[in-house]
C-alpha cells in the first residue's frame, strides 16, 4: 500500500495543476530521504513534497544551498533536515542514515536523485569518467542496502530512483551506462521485493531545465514536471514512469528504428561536443 500521512497543520500548496491529495499515514508524516536535493530536480522535488506534508531529509554536497533550502521549506527545522553528504563515500552515506534516524526515528521513502555527467568533451578524455558510475549507480545501490533492512522488517517502504530516457536511448557512454544500469537495478529489485510490502519505482526524465541541461538548445519544461511525477508515484506506486509524456513514443521509436535515433543524436547532441558541452537529464 502507498504511504499516507496526516494533513499538516498548515499545508503549502505547490503551484501545480492538478495537485495530488495530501497523503495520510497512521504515524504522522512519511519521512523521505532525498539525495541531490540542492538544485534542479532534487530541489523541485523537495519543494513539492514539503508542500504536501512530507517530512524530509535533504542530502547534497553543497552545504550552503542545502541548508538555505531547508530553512526556506521549514524555518522551524522540525520537519525538514539538511544533511550535507557525499553519496560516493561510505562513511558519509552511513552518517546520513544515522542523522535521519536520530531526527525522525525512521525512514519511509528513499529517493535516489543525485546524478552527474561528463561536463565537457568526450568521456574518454575525462580524467575520472567512472565517477559517473559511482554517483549514478553505486551510490543508489549502497543507500538502498542501508535502508532495506528497516523496510523489510517493517513490511513497508518505497525506493524511488531517478533515471533518464538516456537509459532507454543511448547517447553518451558513461551517462547512458549509468542510467541503463539504474533502470536494470530498479526493475530487478522491484521483482526481488514482490510481496514484501516494499515498493520500487523508476522515474525517467527526458530533457528538463536544470544545471545539467543549461547549455542545451531545446524546448524543455522545468524540473517541476518531474517533482509532480514523484508525488504521484509515491501515492500510486508504479514500476516505471517516463516524463514528459512526449518522450514515451520516442523511446518506442528508438526500439523499432534505431537508425532514426542515430540521426537525432548526431544532429542534436554530438554536434555540441565540439563546443565542450555535454548535457543530458
Amino acid at each position: 500500500m502507498p504511504f499516507r500521512a496526516e494533513a499538516p497543520e498548515a499545508t503549502i500548496t505547490p503551484m501545480t495543476q492538478p495537485t495530488p491529495a495530501v497523503p495520510t499515514h497512521p504515524t504522522a508524516r512519511p519521512v523521505v530521504l532525498l539525495t541531490g536535493a540542492s538544485s534542479g530536480i532534487g530541489r523541485a522535488t523537495a519543494t513539492e513534497l514539503a508542500g504536501l506534508g512530507y517530512a524530509l531529509v535533504l542530502a547534497a554536497r553543497r552545504a550552503d544551498e542545502l541548508h538555505a533550502l531547508a530553512r526556506q521549506l521549514d524555518p522551524s527545522g522540525a520537519r525538514v533536515l539538511a544533511v550535507p553528504t557525499d553519496v560516493t563515500d561510505d562513511a558519509s552515506r552511513r552518517a546520513l542514515i544515522a542523522a535521519a534516524h536520530a531526527h525522525f526515528g525512521h525512514i519511509d521513502v528513499l529517493i535516489n536523485n543525485a546524478g552527474v555527467t561528463i561536463e565537457k568533451g568526450w568521456w574518454w578524455d575525462d580524467t575520472d569518467p567512472l565517477r559517473v558510475l559511482r554517483v549514478n549507480v553505486e551510490a543508489p545501490i549502497e543507500l538502498t542496502r542501508l535502508v532495506l533492512p528497516e523496510f523489510q522488517a517493517r513490511g513497508s517502504g518505497h525506493i524511488l530512483n531517478i533515471g533518464s530516457v538516456a537509459g532507454r536511448a543511448a547517447t553518451n557512454g558513461m551517462y547512458s551506462a549509468s542510467k541503463f544500469g539504474i533502470r536494470g537495478f530498479s526493475l530487478a529489485l522491484r521483482r526481488e521485493l514482490l510481496g514484501t510490502g516494499v515498493h520500487v519505482s523508476l522515474i525517467a526524465p527526458g530533457f528538463v531545465k536544470s544545471e545539467m541541461t543549461a547549455s542545451a538548445r531545446l524546448p524543455m519544461p522545468g524540473p517541476e514536471i518531474v517533482a509532480r511525477a514523484v508525488a504521484r508515484v509515491l501515492l500510486q506506486p508504479r514500476a516505471e514512469t517516463i516524463v514528459p509524456r512526449l518522450y514515451r513514443p520516442l523511446v518506442w521509436l528508438e526500439g523499432l528504428f534505431p537508425a532514426l535515433g542515430d540521426a537525432v543524436v548526431q544532429k542534436l547532441i554530438y554536434r555540441r561536443y565540439d563546443h565542450s558541452s555535454d548535457t543530458k537529464r
